[in-house]
């Protein structure tokens, strides 16, 4: 017999595969980000993983500089600090902590109350986060800072749909939500540049899952179609996300860090997911009948009763 939570992964996975979606839970910047990353963009394969790091960026930036010879077009994924996040990040996953994000996500699914108790700490999050963009002198997360992934408006939206007008008056940060922000306000005090890994962790994870998470939720929580309540998941000013991110991850290359300055985000990016992680896990519910409720409506929407 399976095991119970390695049910919650099989099911994500039938459902992406069912919706010839090209993505896979936690397998690059952390998706709810933390995030969800497709393992591959047009169909790019990843050197071997027993192959170190710096031997993978040694081999595709020689492979690249051939192809740019030719004139044919290169993945920026394939090279520089794009390449040490997405393989960095991927490897220090463990199969308990790719489970428990994906368990703890659709424990916020389970209920609207559970929801929009997510809601809550990516509030408090993206609010600090946004406020370190703004006041960050740093060129280098400057231009990162798209106005397009920007989500504080979007929660803004999704928490007044929830609580009402009022919530600012009633809502709290949670236990993990707090340590989430101090980690925050302690990089941009003292090492700016790692705010570019929770630029990669987050905006990232949003940007590629979001079509799909928002769509769970929507379902999970029969909250419609008409984008109530999943403002978040909404990316409106983004026509292409494959051509977002590959302007991203071009942009990312571009920068002149020590190799030191570039482990540090690794290192950081990983943090930023374990943090997510932590808030998911304080989440109240059930994953599974979040899993269940997507099923009924599956099975309604198949049978032309919605």
């Amino acid at each position: 017999m399976k095991h119970p939570t390695l049910l919650v992964v099989l099911a994500v996975l039938s459902h992406i595969h069912q919706n010839g979606k090209a993505a896979a839970f936690v397998t690059g910047p952390p998706s709810l980000a933390v995030v969800i990353q497709p393992k591959s963009v047009d169909s790019f394969k990843m050197a071997s993983d027993s192959t170190s790091i710096d031997e993978k960026v040694a081999t595709t930036a020689t492979t690249n500089s051939a192809n740019n010879e030719k004139g044919e077009e290169v993945n920026p994924r394939l090279e520089g600090l794009a390449l040490m996040l997405d393989d960095g990040t991927r490897k220090s996953h463990s199969m308990a902590q790719n489970t428990a994000f994906v368990s703890g996500f659709f424990k916020g699914l389970s209920t609207k109350e559970s929801y929009r108790n997510l809601l809550t700490s990516l509030y408090f999050v993206y609010q600090d986060m946004e406020l370190a963009f703004d006041e960050c002198q740093l060129e280098e997360v400057k231009l990162m800072d798209d106005k397009e992934l920007r989500r504080l408006d979007a929660l803004t939206t999704d928490m007044d749909y929830f609580y009402g007008q009022e919530w600012k008056s009633v809502i709290t940060p949670s236990l993990f939500t707090q340590k989430y922000v101090t980690r925050i306000q302690e990089v941009a005090a003292t090492k700016p540049y790692l705010l570019i890994a929770h630029q990669y962790t987050r905006y990232l994870g949003d940007l590629f899952g979001g079509q799909m998470m928002g769509g769970m939720a929507s379902r999970s929580l029969d909250l419609g179609s008409n984008g109530d309540g999943v403002a978040f998941y909404t990316f409106d000013e983004i026509d292409s996300a494959k051509n977002f991110i590959t302007d991203w991850y071009s942009r990312l290359n571009s920068f002149n860090l020590t190799q030191e300055q570039k482990q540090e985000i690794v290192d950081e990016a990983n943090l930023v997911f374990d943090l997510n992680v932590g808030i998911l896990e304080e989440l109240e519910g059930s994953p599974f009948k979040a899993i269940w409720s997507m099923a009924i409506y599956s099975l309604k929407e198949k049978l032309g009763m919605l």
